[in-house]
């Protein structure tokens, strides 16, 4: 199990009472539930950030073709 670091946190007692709250509904300790948040907002964070994957090539559009992007663009119905 990897090490875990210890530090003191100061809550609103408003803050503390809602997490409590949201901890129970979980079924977790109010430590659980802010590692929990934490990760997720890491995780997110890491999704955000990681670059797009690139998208896959299709077919060629034949020559003069309008490309899909383009498609429709500055056109008048």
């Amino acid at each position: 199990m990897a090490a875990k670091k210890s530090f003191l946190l100061r809550l609103s007692q408003e803050m503390w009472e809602e997490l409590e709250r949201w901890a129970a509904d979980d079924f977790r300790s109010v430590n659980g539930q802010i590692e929990s948040i934490l990760h997720e907002a890491i995780s997110r964070r890491r999704r955000q950030a990681a670059p797009p994957a690139p998208l896959p090539s299709g077919p060629a559009a034949p020559e003069g073709a309008p490309s899909p992007a383009t498609h429709g663009a500055g056109e008048e119905k």
